[in-house]
C-alpha cells in the first residue's frame, strides 16, 4: 500500500491465526525486497495488526528498493 511517513504499509489476505498473516507479511517483504524471508523478523506486535520488523537490510537500501 506504500509508505506513510516513516511506516509502510501493507495488506495481506491470510487469516490473523496460527501466524498465517504473520508469514504473509513476511513473505510479502522478502519479495518486495528481493531477499531471504529469513532476513525478516516480527520483532514486536506478532499479535497486532501493527507489527515492528527488523529487516537483514541498510535502511537506506530498503528505501532504495521500495522506491
Amino acid at each position: 500500500m506504500g509508505l506513510r511517513g516513516d511506516v509502510l504499509k501493507v495488506s495481506v489476505t491470510a487469516v490473523p491465526e496460527r501466524g498465517k498473516a504473520n508469514d504473509a507479511v513476511v513473505a510479502l517483504l522478502a519479495e518486495t525486497l528481493g531477499v531471504a524471508p529469513s532476513s525478516i523478523e516480527i520483532v514486536a506486535g506478532s499479535t497486532s495488526k501493527d507489527k515492528v520488523v527488523s529487516i537483514d537490510l541498510a535502511s537506506d537500501e530498503i528505501a532504495r528498493r521500495l522506491g
